[in-house]
């Protein structure tokens, strides 16, 4: 099977699905860019004693919050949360001790994760288009939530626009999207989008991936029960011994 991997980053993702026996080929459809410094937030993470909990939805943030600041505060304060296993270990792997992971991994778990929030500060960073519902759900249960973008993304790189046209004309047999944004990116990429993808598997990495491949008229013929890459590649392989097992050689 060969499959396209449209995340950020996603040589990794690749040599696992490789070391499967899939053939997989990696272009990005969405980029990850560094924020301005000097601005907001180096600004914020200058007093992060201030905040009470600091929540982190992805590894890109852990990496945008330690190239600004190597040096952090003592222990006791603030406490760190982190939306899934990926971004937990991203922050223990620079030494940050990791409070609350959810047992769903969505960014709307953490809200009934953290406990008694009420007047407790909460730091946000953040992609620039991230989803409004983590703080909407923290602010409505009385947490003081401060939102900063940690680093920006951009929706189809022109950079990724013939690389993946030529990989489209070489023909995929599925395709591997892991956020809502890698689906707008796609879709800014390439014209007729549903076209391009008759006949090829669709997976998606959780419903809110799903929800944006619908919102775009595509149809998700996989969507992972865990919503992690571990997740992701077990409903791959269930769905690849179902089909065997219907067309058995």
């Amino acid at each position: 099977m060969r499959i396209l991997v449209t995340r950020p980053e996603g040589r990794e993702l690749c040599d696992r699905l490789r070391a499967l026996g899939w053939d997989a080929r990696a272009i990005p459809t969405v980029a990850i860019r560094a924020v301005e410094p000097g601005g907001p937030f180096d600004a914020v993470l200058r007093r992060l004693e201030a905040y009470d909990w600091i929540v982190v939805t992805s590894a890109a943030g852990v990496r945008a919050v330690f190239e600004h600041r190597r040096r952090l505060p003592s222990p006791a304060r603030p406490r760190w949360a982190a939306v899934g296993p990926a971004t937990a270990a991203a922050l223990r792997a620079e030494g940050v001790e990791v409070a609350f992971v959810p047992d769903r991994y969505l960014t709307t778990a953490i809200a009934d994760g953290l406990g008694e929030i009420g007047g407790r500060r909460v730091l946000l960073p953040r992609a620039d288009a991230a989803s409004p519902d983590l703080p909407r759900l923290l602010r409505q249960r009385g947490a003081q939530v401060d939102e900063v973008t940690a680093y920006r993304t951009v929706e189809g790189p022109e950079e990724s626009r013939e690389p993946l046209r030529r990989v489209l004309e070489e023909g995929i047999d599925a395709v591997l999207f892991t956020s809502g944004s890698t689906v707008r990116g796609f879709c800014r990429l390439v014209d007729d989008p549903v076209a391009r993808l008759a006949g090829v598997l669709v997976a998606c990495i959780g419903p809110v991936t799903a929800r944006a491949v619908r919102e775009m008229g595509l149809v998700p013929d996989v969507i992972a029960e865990e919503y992690t890459t571990d997740g992701l590649i077990t409903a791959l392989r269930r769905r690849e011994t179902g089909a065997a097992a219907h067309h058995p050689s």
